[in-house]
């Protein structure tokens, strides 16, 4: 219940807060490229139950839908825009009406691709799948949110034994903290 009263009071605020932040980026997307400023894409959220998660649009139209993994060459579908907001982590700001929709929260393990088989059984097998997906997730400030799927769990099943109000602080701070003094992208 706190967790859910931290999300909803954070994400209105930042909504808030950041309204000048979705309007700029959304004007610099279509101006960049043809096509719609936010990117609605299949995720697995809680209990495996799949949702919407959007996004600022950071690819071209047309791009395949998959997991970034499984797309070969990414960066020929990221626009040049799409680089810009990608690099701080702008692309997911959307995500925060996924947050006051209760289908995630601030802090947890990152939604995986509907597509992305073995790592739902994995962590399903671990018991990360019992709770709602983050903005911010451990296994990303540990740098072990890439293609290591074995390191991807064992970083997301640390959190979820781990789940504080604490630690969910020192994850969105330390977030914060690698998005602006890192040109590195989770």
């Amino acid at each position: 219940m706190i967790k859910r009263v931290f999300d909803l009071f954070f994400s209105i605020i930042l909504l808030i807060i950041l309204a000048p932040l979705f309007v700029v980026a959304g004007i610099l997307i279509k101006l960049d490229s043809p096509g719609p400023v936010f990117f609605k894409q299949k995720r697995v959220g809680k209990d495996n139950k799949t949702f919407m998660v959007y996004k600022f649009r950071s690819m071209s139209v047309g791009t395949p839908d998959g997991a970034k993994e499984n797309l070969g060459e990414e960066n020929s579908y990221v626009t040049k825009v799409g680089r810009m907001i990608r690099q701080f982590t702008i692309d997911e700001l959307p995500n925060l009406f996924n947050v006051l929709r209760g289908e995630m929260s601030l802090v947890g393990p990152r939604p995986p691709h509907y597509t992305q088989y073995d790592l739902i059984k994995m962590r399903t097998e671990a018991g990360i799948h019992r709770v709602k997906p983050g903005i911010a997730g451990y296994a990303q400030i540990m740098k072990t949110g890439g293609e290591d799927l074995v390191a991807k769990v064992k970083g997301d099943k640390y959190y979820v034994e781990h789940m504080s109000l604490w630690l969910d602080i020192k994850i969105i701070i330390k977030t914060a903290i690698m998005r602006f003094t890192s040109s590195e992208t989770f």
